[in-house]
């Protein structure tokens, strides 16, 4: 029965194309069609209802056809502006003509004395740049130019408002003429007499009517202060057929034109309506009784496709759902669980992620500046890619492992949100930025951000690293190994105190012995990583020792770490640079120049030495970071280090005499790699 009402719902469409074929063999013999629109005023709202050319556009509440209210020169101009839907003028086959009237508000404002060109009500066939002559400046009032004046091809008919007297045909410079593919008027009459003056930049009334069927064209011409029998008599009446020389579709518009005399031509208000017309649109049912059997094979067809896609796509929303649960669960059952927000609340927060808020971008996510309303606090949104393949585990390692943790310079974790397919996490906002950008701002041209970041501050910055790092890996219930120690993941707050963040790859141990955690690719970012790392394919802390090592050289030096690769990992181009340095007796030299030896060159070549043991290639020689951090701070004296920059050996083998003083296996603060085996 379910299958039954299935095929029952694919064949309804079937159904309904009978009773619509029906209804068309009772009712339907043509369709009408009928132009109507009125404006009091035009806005920058209506610019999509109208085509226009390269001098014409909306400004002032007005249809500015040639003039050009942004300053520049309106001489030799000619511009014409349409309606952008088409009025039906007459049906061939019924030889049908609709009934327009078409009534306007014109203001000329002369620019020159005397002014001139000229302003005309056209219809056409065409429409757009391409469509207005070249040279149909002047005289030519912007419908023909010397060459197409006359021509049948032009297909225009114009109601021109000419206050120029241009050549000799013309009555004066105050009159209203007929063009049809011409400049040259089948018909013109003088407004002198009728006490309406174009240009007198004084709003003027004009109404052009034709009727359809008499084929009568009557224009109406007057100021707005003059009532009574202007409006209903007519300044020019004529009989003329536009059928004969005009498409059966044409667009209805403006046109005008200025000269080395010039004008401003304004249409402030505009009302079009027009009768409706028989236009041919029989179906030959024939035709549809013969389709309708290969309509129903491909209504089944595709209602058979819509189905599966339908059913598909709730199968994947109840993934999501089952997803979203998921990830609530593992977030909610952590020690410390944030808070979670709402999508809404996080889109407003940051103008609905806006591209004017973007902090900065990584590997897997985008950083937004926000501000929740409620708390009145600046916050950073980080809202993972969509497309990351990654991203509800990065999500789920972020909000349950630093929400766990608790140091002075690790990144504050607010909360956290999934919807929608949305994956965010919400930080404490750090006023200075990220780390990188300070340090490299020079390539910006933003030398004086990093003047600030003096030698004080960046040991003080090194040595805030050196405590979260100390912090994660011996001072936690379960060791956290970040996997991404970088300078764009180290936050500065107002007091430019380091923050270590994106915790998106990081990864806790439990300390039973367990000194790794194994992946099944590479993690980190090059230049950052270990060389052992593209063998063993696994996180330990030596290779967070490592970065940690490569970050301190940066930060010291001013120098990007440079290229790695899975052949020589060992090549980088910072670590190479101080070794080198150092090789000579030299080392206080890479210190960053910027800096113009203002530092403690005694502390300096300490930190500098530190950053070499750190990127030592044999993670047995690397001290960790509890040794780091007393060395730091002067607790612990510095580790010795080969004058020549060893080469990278695997597999890699432990030496029992290499080990700084206070380093014990026992206590888990220089882990023991047993096996270093293959990804």
């Amino acid at each position: 029965m379910y299958h039954l009402g299935k095929i029952s719902y694919l064949t309804f469409p079937i159904h309904l194309l009978f009773i619509v074929i029906l209804l068309l063999e009772v009712f339907l013999d043509l369709r009408v069609d009928c132009l109507s629109f009125t404006y009091p005023s035009f806005t920058k709202e209506n610019e999509n209802d109208f085509i226009t050319t390269d001098h014409s556009y909306i400004a002032f509440n007005a249809i500015q056809v040639t003039g050009d209210a942004r300053g520049a020169s309106i001489t030799n101009l000619s511009g014409r502006i349409w309606y952008s839907q088409p009025l039906n003028l007459w049906n061939r086959k019924k030889n049908i003509t609709t009934s327009f009237n078409s009534t306007f508000v014109i203001n000329i404002k002369p620019e020159s004395d005397p002014s001139g060109e000229e302003l005309a009500f056209i219809l056409t066939k065409e429409s757009g740049p391409d469509s207005i002559p070249n040279n149909s400046y002047g005289q030519w009032l912007g419908i023909v130019n010397a060459s197409t004046n006359g021509s049948s091809t032009s297909n225009i008919f114009a109601v021109e408002f000419d206050t120029r007297k241009s050549y000799l045909d013309d009555l004066d410079d105050n009159h209203v003429g007929i063009d049809i593919n011409s400049i040259n008027p089948v018909n013109q009459v003088s407004l002198t007499d009728r006490g309406v003056n174009l240009s007198r930049a004084i709003d003027v009334i004009a109404s052009v009517r034709y009727d359809g069927e008499s084929k009568i064209l009557k224009v109406y011409t007057f100021m707005t202060n003059q009532t009574g029998d202007n409006e209903r008599n007519p300044i020019i009446s004529m009989p003329l057929d536009l059928s004969s020389f005009l498409s059966e579709d044409v667009l209805v518009g403006f046109s005008a034109s200025t000269g080395i005399y010039n004008q401003l031509n304004c249409i402030k208000a505009w009302n079009f309506t027009s009768t409706e017309i028989g236009n041919d649109h029989k179906v030959s049912l024939l035709w549809l009784w013969i389709l309708i059997p290969i309509i129903s094979v491909l209504v089944i067809f595709l209602g058979g496709v819509c189905l599966y896609f339908i059913s598909r796509k709730k199968k994947e929303r109840m993934q999501v759902l089952d997803q979203d649960e998921n990830i609530e669960i593992q977030i909610q059952n952590s020690a410390n669980a944030p808070q979670r927000f709402q999508l809404k609340d996080l889109k407003r927060a940051t103008g609905n992620f806006d591209p004017k808020n973007i902090l900065g971008r990584g590997g897997c996510g985008v950083v937004f500046k926000g501000l929740l309303a409620d708390h009145n606090k600046e916050v950073a949104v980080k809202k993972f890619f969509k497309d990351s393949s990654q991203g509800a585990k990065d999500l789920i390692a972020e909000v349950t492992t630093i929400g766990n943790l608790h140091h002075k310079n690790l990144v504050k974790l607010i909360g956290w949100c999934y919807e929608s397919n949305e994956l965010l996490v919400v930080y404490e906002f750090m006023p200075n930025g990220s780390l990188d950008r300070l340090i490299f701002c020079e390539e910006k041209g933003e030398i004086r951000g990093r003047l600030r970041l003096n030698w004080e501050r960046r040991h003080g910055i090194i040595c805030g690293i050196a405590q979260a790092l100390d912090y994660l890996h011996n001072g936690c219930q379960k060791r956290v190994l970040h996997r991404d120690i970088k300078a764009s993941n180290i936050m500065l707050d107002s007091e430019f105190n380091a923050q270590l963040g994106d915790f998106g790859l990081a990864r806790t141990v439990q300390v039973n012995g367990k000194t790794h955690h194994s992946t099944k690719e590479i993690a980190g970012t090059i230049g950052y990583m270990a060389p052992e790392s593209f063998h063993i394919g696994r996180a330990t802390v030596e290779t967070d020792v490592f970065a940690f090592g490569v970050l301190v050289l940066e930060v010291a030096c001013g120098r990007k770490p440079g290229k790695q690769n899975e052949e020589n990992g060992y090549s980088n181009r910072v670590i190479e640079c101080v070794w080198d340095m150092y090789k000579i007796g030299r080392i206080i030299d890479a210190i960053d120049v910027k800096l113009e030896r203002e530092f403690d060159e005694e502390q300096a070549e300490c930190v500098l030495i530190l950053g070499l043991a750190c990127c030592h290639p044999n993670p047995y020689e690397r001290p960790s970071m509890k040794t780091a951090l007393q060395i730091l701070t002067g607790e612990s004296v510095l580790p010795n280090i080969p004058t020549e920059r060893p080469a990278f050996v695997w597999p890699v083998r432990a030496q029992s005499t290499n080990k700084a003083a206070g380093d014990s296996l026992q206590e888990g603060q220089l882990t023991q790699i047993t096996v270093l085996s293959g990804r």
